[in-house]
């Protein structure tokens, strides 16, 4: 299994400065790559591809055209504009509006990656990070490396820096439990269990709005894009949103453990949050970050030998548990079925027809259980 673990790095005011040369060189690669593609399609109809641009870097590094610190991360920069194309091709042939590739500007290119561990950047026994060209690097390991490192990304976040390392090591199953569970995600509660226990929506984003509009308005007040005052005005917006982001995600990982912890089997509905998160209800949909949480209960299911099962949405909360219709509005909080007499909380009632649907799974009732793993981040609140 493959996961991610993310770190604060504290660099000096020099590395600092030799991180952001990177970036902007990295960047310039980029927009390079990308203009070369364009400008070979218009003028003489051919597609160029990774590896016809990865075969100039020796040529461009000799001539000193090319200043990043290691070669391997010249290589990732191209696979990153390789991977835009493909992406786009993809969504022209499915349809979907395509979004053409765009240049990028060095404020908002904000990673390098290194695609080897050990070429360029390894953690050493001491505890600090070891970047060439950047010397060593003080790292908070609030939490130990486990398993195997393939790959090192340092990123820029909002002012500050951080090293998340893409880890390979082995399931951790936990002792067997034959406890089954449903779940109804929601806005009023951001969950219902079939067995009645609510958890509580902690509406991150609708807390911290009074903050951000502050911060918001500061911004707006900078009218000169370029000044300094407006930059560090921005800074102080992006760790606002950023300080909002690792409380819904530190919130997504204790309930998804709580839960993968305890049943055996959990069943969610397979839902199109994008496609909910339009209208009215987009701001409250956004906040309770429903996928955020349905991802990390995947990768930790997964990682516990538990079953996740994926059923069929559609009609769970106008269904009875005996079968019957019950038509509801969305102002509907009560569930009543005039057929069998059932009367409960609408969300709980939902709960248990999702479980009933993923207990009926090998009848064919649209249901795929999950297998696959999603990437884990230890998030670093200091």
């Amino acid at each position: 299994m493959r996961f991610a673990f993310k770190y604060r790095i504290y660099p000096t005011r020099p590395q600092t400065e030799f991180l952001n040369c990177e970036l902007r060189d990295a960047a310039s690669l980029y927009n390079a790559a990308l203009e070369e593609r364009i400008g070979a399609w218009k003028v003489c109809r051919k597609s160029i591809n990774y590896y016809d641009q990865a075969n100039q870097l020796k040529a461009m590094r000799a001539d000193g055209c090319l200043t990043l610190a290691n070669f391997s991360c010249c290589q990732d920069v191209l696979r990153r504009v390789d991977k835009t194309f493909k992406a786009f091709f993809a969504r022209v042939k499915r349809g979907d509006t395509p979004g053409f590739p765009r240049f990028r500007s060095f404020r908002r290119y904000d990673s390098i990656t290194f695609p080897s561990y050990g070429d360029g950047c390894r953690l050493l026994d001491t505890g600090k990070l070891r970047i060439q060209g950047a010397g060593h690097i003080k790292v908070k390991l609030h939490r130990p490396v486990e398993g195997t490192i393939k790959t090192v990304t340092v990123k820029r976040e909002a002012g500050r820096w951080f090293v998340c390392f893409s880890v390979e090591c082995e399931a951790k199953p936990l002792p067997r439990s034959a406890a089954e569970i449903g779940i109804d995600v929601g806005l009023n509660s951001f969950a219902v269990l079939s067995d009645g226990t609510e958890i509580e929506n902690p509406r991150c984003g609708r807390n911290a709005e009074a903050r951000l509009r502050c911060c918001q308005r500061k911004v707006a007040r900078r009218a000169n894009k370029k000044s300094n005052r407006r930059r560090k005005a921005v800074r102080l917006l992006q760790r606002a949103h950023s300080h909002v982001g690792n409380q819904r995600a530190d919130f997504a990982h204790k309930e998804s453990r709580k839960i993968a912890n305890r049943y055996g089997v959990i069943a969610v509905e397979d839902l199109n949050v994008k496609g909910l998160a339009g209208g009215m209800l987009a701001k409250s949909v956004h906040d309770a970050g429903w996928s955020m949480f349905l991802n990390f209960l995947a990768y930790k299911a997964e990682d516990a030998g538990r079953e996740m099962v994926r059923v069929d949405p559609r009609g769970t909360t106008q269904m009875c548990l005996c079968g019957a219709r019950v038509p509801k509005t969305l102002a509907d909080r009560w569930h009543a079925c005039p057929a069998c007499g059932l009367s409960a909380g609408r969300d709980h009632v939902s709960a248990q027809v999702i479980l009933q649907r993923a207990g009926n799974r090998p009848s064919g009732a649209n249901v795929e259980v999950v297998v696959s793993c999603v990437s884990r981040e230890a998030v670093c609140f200091s």
